[in-house]
């Protein structure tokens, strides 16, 4: 059966016949193809290619700690209630920034800049304004940058959220994942629904240019009814993005799963009944599908960057500045150059070393070769717009499209066959019901991953 939803629609036999594994595509090459092989000097040499290419800069930097673990949690974080672990953590990152900065050509002006984590509000109010004066320091950032924060709702009050909007940051996100307390309380995050309410008009009174939420379904004790609630309370918060997560329950890659019961988590048909209510609720509250998980309002910076063909994804998911280059700082960030990727150490120990000793802190990267980046233009475009003009990418590699790209067309035609894509002569475009299965599309013209797609989680 199809249910027709504004912009998508929601067909449940293909979504169960096409219910494999694909890469998110935060990235191409994805990340699981970073190799110790590349080393700092290969990411130094990248960085000279990128001074000379003069590309405006996205800055990423990762505060990894939380004060307790959330079950769910997939990231690289550090748990402790020893607020002095920031301390020699922050004295480094200024000592990497600095370092770092020292290769970079400065004067190219910086439109974005994000931090993440972990728990980036873990750190002191004073701790975040030594980072920010750290950043202008050394960044020349452009007066109309998008300058955004991850926050943990259940350690901030107003002061802090007034301190970050009159520091600088002008857009900020936090988790909700579900307001019911009975889930909460199963994945160790327990904020009580006046909590978030709170937050969010701390917020609001703070004049904040954008608010992201985040929201999990497939997590355990929820059902349809539990479900719906927390997304008719989340569109009564009012916030101008939202991001669903499906659930990726990998224990035997995040150990702090196994807290998790097997079968408490809801079964396969109920995430999928799940999944529908959710499009269907906010699709039908002035929210529109940008694509995968994120939803946003039509005046929201998302909709306008996918509107204008501006829209890109990077390691930080969608993001509405397409010509930018992204440099992280901080343990496991990760750069991402035209074309070169390179991540720092994980473990601080590692990290710590590189940056006495005066090194940039890769720990592994890849060069993308010319096919990398022309692969990487069609599944961005695929990813981010639902529709790719061939004639763009011939004219912009000096390929034949069909040629290059015939064993691709040839898999794409069953996936025509059932309504996913339209193959037209000058275009690909993502039907309806293709949007929900844009990973399984994408795939295809991945050379990397797609023969060994069961590292990734399911594309539902």
């Amino acid at each position: 059966m199809v249910f027709l939803l504004p912009g998508v629609k929601f067909d449940l036999d293909l979504i169960q016949k096409y219910d494999t594994r694909a890469p998110r595509y935060t990235s191409y090459p994805p990340a699981t193809e970073l190799s110790d092989t590349f080393t700092a000097e290969d990411f130094h040499a990248a960085i000279t290619a990128s001074n000379q290419r003069q590309t405006p800069l996205s800055l990423y930097f990762h505060i990894p700690f939380c004060q307790s673990a959330c079950y769910f949690c997939g990231c690289n974080t550090v748990i402790s209630n020893n607020k002095n672990i920031a301390k020699p953590y922050l004295q480094h990152l200024a000592q990497e920034i600095k370092n770092t900065t020292e290769l970079i050509d400065t004067s190219r002006k910086v439109l974005q800049i994000h931090w993440g984590g972990g728990t980036p509000n873990y750190l002191e109010l004073h701790q975040v304004e030594f980072l920010w004066n750290k950043i202008n320091r050394y960044f020349n950032i452009d007066s109309q940058a998008e300058v955004s924060i991850e926050i943990n709702p259940r350690y901030v009050n107003r002061d802090y959220i007034k301190f970050l909007r009159d520091i600088g940051f002008n857009r900020i996100s936090f988790g909700i994942q579900d307001f019911n307390p009975k889930v909460q309380a199963a994945v160790n995050r327990i904020q009580p629904e006046a909590l978030l309410y709170n937050v969010m008009d701390w917020i609001k009174d703070a004049n904040f240019a954008s608010v992201n939420v985040d929201l999990i379904y497939g997590l355990p004790y929820q059902t349809l009814h539990t479900f719906r609630e927390t997304v008719q309370k989340t569109i009564a918060l009012d916030p101008d993005r939202i991001v669903v997560f499906n659930f990726a329950y990998v224990p035997w890659i995040k150990t702090v799963q196994k807290r998790i019961q097997q079968e408490s988590l809801p079964p396969a048909q109920e995430k999928l009944d799940i999944l529908k209510m959710t499009i269907e609720e906010l699709t039908n509250n002035e929210y529109l599908f940008i694509g995968m998980d994120h939803f946003a309002k039509t005046n929201n910076e998302l909709a306008i960057a996918q509107h204008n063909g501006t829209l890109k994804r990077n390691f930080q998911g969608y993001t509405t500045h397409a010509e930018t280059e992204l440099f992280g700082f901080g343990s496991t960030s990760i750069s991402m150059l035209e074309d070169a990727y390179a991540q720092n150490h994980k473990g601080l120990k590692d990290y710590y070393q590189s940056v006495i000793a005066g090194v940039i802190p890769t720990s592994k990267g890849i060069k993308l070769t010319q096919d990398d980046i022309i692969r990487r233009d069609v599944i961005m475009s695929i990813m981010s717009h639902f529709q790719l003009h061939k004639s763009d990418i011939e004219q912009k590699y000096h390929i034949n499209f069909d040629g290059y790209f015939s064993q691709e067309l040839e898999e794409l035609k069953p996936l025509e066959a059932d309504e996913l894509v339209n193959l037209l002569a000058d275009e690909i475009q993502i039907t309806d019901i293709g949007r929900l299965l844009v990973r399984n599309i994408a795939v295809v013209f991945d050379t990397h991953t797609k023969t060994r797609a069961t590292k990734f989680s399911r594309a539902i």
